[in-house]
This record gives structure tokens, sequence and C-alpha cells, in this order.
């Protein structure tokens, strides 16, 4: 394989008036260089993968480290091509920031795709919905002159998120150790397995909904009562906010698992969105800090009521570095000087919440374990400019756990209360990446960075962000 490269690299530069051999060419690892490694002279420009096309119709984008990945911006980019962008999990908790030009948007239940003229979106019976907030959205959404009129669609399967999840949310101390949203999402979601949720469909029965509001309302002041908390969920109160806004959800509730399965039957290309990351996975994450809904690739078909098998393709999205908000572990967490300094620059705040997000070292270990959970076809490296004036960037390629050198994520929280995590170190490149639009454009230092995140988490790598702007993005 080296002795191929280096014929492709002599025959360009046989071409080139000036086939002087470049610093890059003499660094180069003896065995094959990686794919990001490039000629400067080489100057052919890399054109966006084409996401869509005959055979691939259904994608899924889902984070791979702790949320806030900038997941987003990804589905922007991809949407342009997309009929159809589908939510399937989650709920208000999750903040998805748009930047178009000097203008941002942050969607917190609207699917991004629906910044795209055209683009028809739906949020399925996998996302816990919270009327009251969704409509502020939508709203807002119009007053920016978007067009969402016969655009937007709720799975009439959906639970609804009620004023009591959100009483019983804020004020359980559990809530709070963990550093949930306080959105009410996780009692809602609990509602939802105990068979005691409201769905959509509901707001149709009068009678109905009225018992099952008596039994949540029930169940949430009990709970309340044990906390001693002296606050208590109303019933009329509840029925009288969603009396309110049934005629306007119902006019948009549709059986978006049969919708989805005609619009693929028919030929759609249809992007299905997630919200937070893999590692808050009820399932698979850093439980208990995790939040209440399978965050993974698998989520995406049972979110929408779609098979599995119509999915054919799956992207991670991750940071050049790691974040977390709240509580749990983040293994290669920065000191707190640095941890402020990465945060400045890649002003790492929550879009929902706006607490300050936790920073550390791309976690090689975490993100290929989210590889193998959702069967990743391939990564997108975000905020790659954050990193531009950094001396020296460490990239995390495994676990000292009593003194065994551990390069898979472990299930069991207490294995990494003392761990040591080993580092590869790189030059910095020192350089702004944030004008950059082919691989070629990018500091050799970086490539050499990226091209050792794919050898480590053993995915390729399509996509690579370099600013906040929809168009500061690379696509290999």
């Amino acid at each position: 394989m080296a002795r191929v490269v280096a014929q492709v690299v002599a025959q360009v530069v046989a071409r080139c008036d000036d086939p002087v051999r470049t610093v890059d060419f003499i660094n180069a690892p003896r065995n094959a260089p990686g794919r990001f490694f490039v000629d400067p002279r080489l100057t052919a420009c890399r054109t966006g993968a084409a996401m869509f096309d005959t055979k691939t119709r259904a994608i899924v984008v889902v984070g791979a480290q702790w949320g806030d990945e900038g997941k987003g911006k990804l589905v922007d980019v991809i949407a342009e091509r997309a009929d159809w962008v589908v939510r399937y999990q989650g709920g208000a908790n999750a903040g998805h920031t748009v930047h178009i030009g000097d203008h941002s948007t942050v969607l917190h239940q609207v699917p991004s795709g629906i910044l795209h003229p055209g683009v028809r979106c739906a949020i399925g019976n996998g996302v816990v919905l919270d009327p009251e907030t969704l409509f502020e959205e939508v709203d807002a959404l119009i007053k920016d002159g978007v067009d969402v009129s016969g655009r937007l669609y709720v799975s009439d399967r959906a639970h609804l998120v009620m004023p009591y999840h959100k009483l019983v949310d804020k004020e359980s101390s559990a809530s709070r150790e963990i550093g949930t949203t306080g959105r009410g999402i996780g009692p809602c979601y609990e509602d939802k397995i105990a068979r005691r949720g409201v769905r959509v469909l509901d707001l149709a029965h009068a009678d109905r909904l009225r018992t099952l509001v008596e039994r949540g309302v029930e169940h949430a002041n009990h709970v309340l009562i044990g906390t001693g908390s002296l606050k208590r969920a109303s019933v009329e109160h509840t029925l009288e906010a969603l009396g309110r806004l049934a005629p306007r959800l119902l006019g948009i509730s549709e059986d978006v698992g049969l919708a989805m399965h005609r619009a693929l039957k028919n030929g759609a290309a249809v992007l299905f969105e997630g919200a937070q990351g893999s590692l808050l996975d009820i399932d698979h994450g850093t439980y208990p800090y995790v939040t209440s809904s399978n965050t993974t690739a698998g989520g995406a078909a049972t979110g929408v009521g779609v098979s599995p098998r119509v999915l054919d393709e799956c992207i991670g999205v991750v940071k050049a570095y790691t974040t977390r908000v709240g509580g749990g572990p983040l293994p290669t967490e920065y000191d707190e000087v640095m941890g402020e300094r990465v945060r400045k620059l890649g002003n790492e705040y929550g879009a929902t919440t706006g607490r300050p997000r936790r920073c550390g070292w791309f976690d090689a270990v975490v993100v290929r374990y989210a590889v193998r959970v959702n069967g990743l076809s391939a990564l997108a490296v975000t905020k790659l400019d954050v990193l531009d004036t950094l001396e020296k960037i460490g990239l995390c390629t495994g676990y000292e756990i009593g003194g065994e050198l551990v390069t898979e994520f472990p299930g069991d929280l207490a294995a990494l209360e003392n761990i040591r995590p080993h580092y590869e170190w790189f030059d910095g490149w020192q350089s702004s990446t944030a004008d950059a639009r082919t691989i070629e454009a990018l500091p050799s230092q970086a490539r050499k960075y990226l091209d050792r995140i794919e050898e480590l988490v053993e995915s390729p790598i399509r996509y690579v962000s370099v600013g906040t702007r929809r168009d500061q993005i690379i696509g290999l």
C-alpha cells in the first residue's frame, strides 16, 4: 500500500514544475500514510460526499459523545438534499444551534430541516413533546420568516410533557444531582413506561383525557409529598392548558410511522435526527448520568415506527475534543485553567440551559464504543477550529484501571473513578483553519491529528467542521 501511495504522489509531483519533495512527504510514515496526508501540490478539491443517492435513502445522525457535538449543523447541511427530516427521541431538553450567516437559530423540538424550504419535518413517537414550548418555537420561526405551514407533523403516538412533569422534575433532588434540565423529560418517560402517560391522540377524547390527567396528577402529587415539597399539581390547571393547545396540536398530528413507510417506499430521502449523545443513552450510556431515552441509532427505528432494515447509513457527530454537561464521568476532563480556556474558545455553554460545559481532550475509547454501539458508517468532526491556538493537543487512547491498560469503555462507573487516561500528544498547528474548504487546505498537523482519530476509533471521517457558519464544513 505504501508503494502504491508513493507511486501516485510521484506521478503527481512529476507533473509539477518544481518536483521537490515536501516536508510532509519526508515526514510521512513508512507504512501507508493516513487518509488525511496530502502533498501540498495535490490541489484538486474534494467535493462534499453525496449523502443521498439511489441506494442511500435513509440516514441517521447521532451524537457519538455526551451530546452538544454540533449535530444541528450537520443535519442542516444534509437536509438540503432531504425530503424529510424526522426527530426520533428526547424532548425540549435538546438544543440544536444552526448558524446561517450572522444569524443563529436554536431549535429544541422542531427538526433542523425546517430551515430549508420544501423539506418536511416530523416529530416521532419516541419524542416526549412539550406542546407549549413547541408552539413558542414554531411562532418564533414564523416571526423570522420561516414557512412552517404544511411542513411540520407530530406523531399521534408521541407522549406529552405535562405541567406536573415539569413541577416534579424541578422539585426532585435526584434530577438536580444528575444535572437534568428540569424540563419534565424524565418524569414524562417514567409515566410512559408506567402506562399512565398522555399521548397526542388522547386530546381528541375528553373523557379519556380527564381520566389520564387525574391519574397523572395523583401520582405527581404523591411524588411531591415524598420529596417534602409543598407544591401540588392541579387537574383543572392541566386540562385548561391542554384545552388551549389541543386544536392546534391535533391539526398537525399524523401517523408518522406510516407516513415514513410510504415516503421511503416511494423513494423519498429521509434524515433521522437524534438528540443528546450516545454516552447519554439510557441503556448504553454512563448510567445513571444519562437521559431517559435511547439516543443511539436503534432508537431511530423504534422512535419513528419504521423497520431497522430501512436505515441505510448512520453518521456519528463528534467534537475535536470532548464536552459534557452536568454530573457523571468525563475521563479526559481538563484542569480548571485549560477547561476555562477551551470553554471560552468554543463558547461551551448549553443551548438549552446556558450551563457551562465541562471540557476535555478527545477520548478515542468513548468514540470507538459509540462507533460499535451505533454501527456508525462514518464520523463528522466538529469544532476543529477551537483547537487552532493550542500549543499541544492530547488524544486519549486508553485508560489505566487497577494497573491494567483498558481500551474498551467499561459499563461500571466505579471503574472510572480512579482511572489514569493514556494520551498521545500532538504539536498544535497554531494557525487558523476557519477558511479551509478542502482537506488539503488544513495544516499538516491538523490532518495528522484527524488521521490518528480515524485510526483509533475505527471509522472513516466524512465531514470536518471548522467554524459555526453553514459554509465552514469540509466534505470528504
